[in-house]
């Protein structure tokens, strides 16, 4: 796994063997970062990553100089390695909350441009999760919500759909708030 873009483009991220994330490929990372940048002026982007595994899309993130970008991860071992390859990558403005997801959306304060959320695939009700991160009030009112998900999903009917990407198996949906 590397980072595809920015100031750290071409470095590595090389998780433990018995790391349990499932990263994003590189191929899926390339595809949305292109979207991303004809959207945003990354140096004055505030991102959320939540359920962020290997920190490889706040590390991207962060290799694109944006404003701040905060990783959240409930694993310990998933957090300290974030932590860790920030630091040996010299890597700023990456805060790293090892914290349950819901349990953040319930006490954080902060608004975001980019909320990018990629929960394990397995976990109980994955088709719930976006209304609870637009219920959260910490989007903002141009941002985008992305949301990685399986093949099993659609969210196309939903109130706050924007659009769906695919990049072979890995599926990505954006939301935003509506305005009715």
């Amino acid at each position: 796994m590397r980072i595809i873009g920015g100031e750290l483009k071409g470095r590595q991220i090389v998780p433990p063997r018995n790391f349990s994330a499932r990263p994003t490929t590189d191929f899926a990372k390339e595809g949305l970062f292109n979207t991303l940048s004809n959207i945003y002026d990354f140096e004055e982007t505030v991102v959320l990553d939540l359920f962020s595994g290997t920190g490889g899309i706040s590390l991207e993130f962060a290799s694109r100089g944006c404003k701040s970008v905060t990783a959240v991860e409930m694993n310990v071992v998933h957090a300290n390695f974030i932590k860790s390859t920030a630091a040996a990558l010299k890597v700023n403005g990456l805060n790293v909350v090892r914290h349950n997801v819901f349990d953040f959306l319930n006490i954080c304060r902060i608004k975001f441009d980019v909320i990018f959320a990629d929960p394990p695939y397995d976990i109980d009700n994955l088709a719930g999760i976006p209304d609870k991160i637009l219920n959260a009030s910490i989007l903002k009112e141009d941002g985008l919500l992305i949301f990685e998900h399986p093949a099993a999903f659609n969210f196309t009917s939903h109130q706050n759909f924007i659009k769906e990407k695919r990049y072979g198996n890995v599926h990505f949906t954006f939301f935003k708030i509506l305005h009715q």
